[in-house]
């Protein structure tokens, strides 16, 4: 099992939701199999909690604090969370909510990137993030969608340090992220059949068992397929909503990662 109980500075450690908080445990207890664990008494937490595969982390939860459609966030383990939001800022993003100390458990900041994709910061104390990746039912890659490929490649390499590195041409680029020679995340132009409307996003992916299987469960759940199961190199993916729209992508990985 790939237990994770470090992270290196740059790599994407934490994942979560704000959203219905009862509808999503039904959804993705009955998706993935996961249990809930509060953080701790809710007028201290604001009902923050965890996704639990067996007795390992792998995601969190709480209410939907702002307006607007949901989804996961992606979050960047940091060395220092006000030194990443002054590079943020000199970079052309925006500091959203700035760095704040989350009890005991690290201090978190939330940015958007320069074309106003939302990507968070975690500075780690006593919670180093997912402590299971890569195995069905669990976070297993981070991905951009953008519509200024050259531009999000300045942001993220003055942010955390990555290097792109991109492969094919046009519309059929694709970018991975490396950070000291390993890859942390990739990055693809936002398809042009996306509408204008649909803003510049990170989409989580996580790792299944059988991606025809889950993207079947996902209907029965209430959700929805954006794309249908489909086949390249790193396995078979489909990207889906949940139940309140919240979109992300289910892979079953073609080899192990480690």
């Amino acid at each position: 099992m790939p237990d994770r109980t470090e992270y290196k500075p740059g790599t994407p450690s934490w994942i979560d939701i704000g959203t219905d908080v009862g509808a999503a445990k039904t959804f993705y207890g009955g998706l993935f199999g996961w249990t809930t664990q509060d953080a701790g008494p809710p007028e201290e937490t604001g009902g923050y909690g965890f996704f639990m595969k067996g007795d390992k982390m792998v995601a969190g939860y709480g209410p939907q604090m702002q307006p607007g459609p949901t989804f996961w966030t992606t979050y960047v383990s940091v060395e220092d969370a006000e030194e990443t939001a002054q590079r943020v800022e000199k970079a052309g993003g925006k500091v959203v909510v700035p760095p704040m100390d989350v009890m005991g458990a690290g201090r978190m900041a939330v940015f958007q990137d320069q074309q106003g994709a939302f990507i968070s910061a975690w500075q780690p104390m006593e919670h180093k993030g997912a402590q299971v990746v890569n195995e069905p039912g669990s976070m297993s890659w981070n991905e951009l969608n953008t519509r200024d490929v050259d531009g999000s490649k300045a942001f993220y390499s003055e942010v955390f340090g990555w290097e792109p590195v991109t492969q094919g041409d046009g519309a059929h680029t694709y970018t991975e992220w490396k950070l000291d020679g390993e890859s942390v995340g990739g990055m693809m132009p936002m398809p042009p059949m996306v509408p204008a409307e649909v803003p510049p996003h990170w989409l989580v992916y996580f790792a299944v068992d059988d991606t025809d299987a889950a993207v079947a469960k996902v209907k029965e759940l209430g959700g929805s397929v954006m794309l249908p199961p489909t086949d390249v190199e790193p396995g078979r993916l489909s990207v889906v909503a949940d139940d309140k729209g919240a979109a992300f992508a289910v892979i079953k990985l073609a080899r192990p990662a480690s």
